[in-house]
Formats: C-alpha cells, structure tokens, sequence
C-alpha cells in the first residue's frame, strides 16, 4: 500500500511543486554517465522526476511504484511517453538487462518489511544484467533526522499555481527505532479540505544494508555520501558479479 501523500490524486498532484528543489537527483545522473548506463530501472519512481531527467539524456527508462496517482502524475508529464511505467513493485516487471536500478531519497526506507526490502533487492538484482549495478540511498540513524520533524520546523505555505495556497507540516507519531513514523498534514485554503498521510520509515545501520545486500548475491563496491547531505547519509553502490568467462 501506498503511503496517501504517493496514492492520493490530490496529493500527488502537488507532490512536485511542495519539493521542487531536487539537487539530490544530481549525484544520480553522474553515476548514470560514470557508468555508462543504457538502461535503468526507477525502483519507487514516484511523480518520475528522475526517470525523465534520464530519459531526456537518451537513456531507456523503466519505472515502476505501487502508487497509481502518482505514476499518473509521471505519465501526464512531457515527455512521458519516453518511460515505460509499471504500477506495482519489482515482481511486476518485464524481462530487462539494466545497467543501473536506483532506489533514490526515501525509497529504500519506505520498503519496512523485511521479507518484502529482500524481494525488492533480489528483484533489482533479476532486472540487473551481470555486471549491473544498484544504487540506493538511506539515511544514517546516527544522525536522528527524525527530531528535526517537529510542526515548528516544517511548517510552510506553498502558493500552487490552479491550486492556491497550501499549509504542510510533519509531526512525529512514534520512534521505536529502527522503524519512525510520522504524519504529513495539508490544508488547502481554496476549499479547507485537510489531508493526513502517515508514513513509515526504516533507518538501517550501514553494515545490515551490507549484509543484506551480500546476502541476495551483490558484491558492495563503495559506499559512498549524498552530497547534497554530507555526513547525513549512506549511497550504496553494489553490483550484480558479471557472468563467469566460458
């Protein structure tokens, strides 16, 4: 199920213009040209932010998330007929050789049950050709992100165009390490309606991430930090071993 600010067609219609600054995305299109990739595979591609800026570049997108407002968001968007998006998770996908798949910003978080975060690795891992890499990104829980979600902090009103003024703020409901929830709120001044999505994040220890990824047949390259985020995060790069000669 998909959390309501993803599977809400009201909330995913403004998910964009509430987060519009995606310098995050920067360190994923390096990769994609440090790699040399052809084809990625958007694990959680949301609104298809990323997967456009890759299909812009001439490279051949797939991507796939369990919420069908926002991957109507994505497919409405210009340019969208260049990806082939997939409503569902990684068992829902078509055959592929992908250079690259990626888990960006929160993805890898928002997948809290153990047995469906190994589906989704051992999936990346299928949809990889041999040699392929995974990226993917989670926050290092040294850092307690979560005590900056305070109504205080986060509170702002965002003047959407067609839509008019919106209050959005983030209250925490419950630290029971290493799971953290929390709750989204949205008041639209046009009509007062008031919107709430609850969602659920997993924060991993950098060696369980290692151990979990060794343990669906990825190799751990590096690891690297978000440079938008510096000390604030863990990059995994891992790679699917390339097919032994003969």
């Amino acid at each position: 199920m998909a959390d309501e600010c993803f599977g809400h067609p009201r909330l995913a219609a403004i998910y964009d213009p509430l987060d519009p600054d995606r310098s995050d995305l920067d360190a994923y299109l390096r990769m994609a040209e440090e790699f040399g990739v052809r084809q990625v595979l958007d694990i959680g591609c949301g609104t298809g932010v990323f997967a456009l800026l890759l299909a812009g570049r001439g490279i051949e997108v797939v991507g796939v998330d369990p919420a069908a407002a926002s991957v109507d968001v994505a497919r409405a968007k210009p340019g969208g007929e260049r990806v082939r998006w997939v409503r569902g998770d990684v068992s829902d996908l078509p055959p592929m050789q992908a250079d690259l798949a990626t888990m960006t910003a929160n993805v890898a978080q928002a997948v809290v049950d153990p047995q469906a975060w190994r589906r989704t690795l051992r999936g990346a891992y299928e949809a990889l050709r041999p040699g392929g890499r995974l990226v993917l990104e989670t926050r290092d829980p040294a850092r307690r992100a979560w005590e900056e979600w305070t109504r205080e902090i986060s509170f702002r009103v965002t003047e959407i165009p067609g839509v008019g003024p919106v209050e959005n703020w983030v209250e925490l409901i419950e630290v029971n390490p290493p799971l953290v929830t929390f709750r989204q709120t949205y008041v639209f001044a046009a009509d007062g309606q008031v919107l709430t999505s609850d969602s659920t994040l997993r924060f991993r220890e950098r060696a369980e991430v290692e151990r979990d990824l060794a343990a669906q047949g990825y190799v751990v390259e590096e690891v690297r930090g978000a440079p938008d985020r510096p000390g604030r995060e863990f990059v995994f790069v891992a790679r699917r071993p390339a097919a032994p000669a003969g």
